[in-house]
């Protein structure tokens, strides 16, 4: 069997010669199309890595443009906007407080967050990096509040956050993790007298 493979090589081969009339040697003939069949396949592993690449980059942009838009709807102290932000199994962890692990807890949370007439929150993304299989990324980054005390008075505060963004069934993405804290230092305890 072996024989009469090799036999049907050389006769495509010679046909091939005889049309051309290259007057090629069989290894003449075979190193042009293993070089060929070699280049084609690094093209093809040159381009898939670039746009692998490419699409890092793309998601990586989706996610800042998220962070951007559900910063934008809690400074407008839109709550029904910076809630659909979050998935439906997310969890929200303010500091000096419970975790919300219901989207009913979560308004509340934000609701109670965003009441305070003067109270403002900003944030800005600085990284995001996404997992390996393209569903899963982390947004990092710092964020500024003015919260109003008892007294009335604006108490700046500015900090870190992190959140885990997850992509959805329909390839929307969502807040299933969101966690921040304060860079100030924790205040002084109450001394009882």
């Amino acid at each position: 069997m072996p024989g009469k493979r090799k036999r049907r090589r050389l006769s495509v081969w010679n046909n091939i010669d005889a049309t051309f009339n290259s007057g090629l040697d069989d290894t003449m003939k075979t190193k042009p199309l293993v070089l060929s069949v070699c280049f084609a396949l690094l093209s093809f592993a040159f381009f898939g890595t670039a746009s692998a690449a490419d699409t890092k980059s793309v998601i990586e942009q989706a996610l800042r443009d998220a962070d951007a838009q559900l910063s934008a709807a809690a400074t407008a102290k839109d709550i029904d906007k910076t809630v659909s932000y979050y998935s439906d199994a997310a969890v929200v962890m303010p500091p000096n407080s419970e975790s919300a692990t219901t989207k009913e807890a979560i308004r509340s949370t934000l609701k109670e967050l965003m009441a305070s007439p003067g109270a403002t929150v900003t944030w800005k993304a600085t990284k995001v990096e996404v997992a390996t299989s393209g569903d899963l990324a982390c947004v990092s980054g710092i964020y500024e509040e003015t919260t109003i005390d008892a007294s009335g008075k604006p108490v700046k505060d500015r900090g870190k956050y992190v959140e885990v963004w997850e992509k959805q069934a329909d390839g929307k993405w969502k807040c299933g993790t969101d966690i921040w804290n304060s860079d100030l230092p924790a205040p002084a305890p109450f001394e009882k007298k």
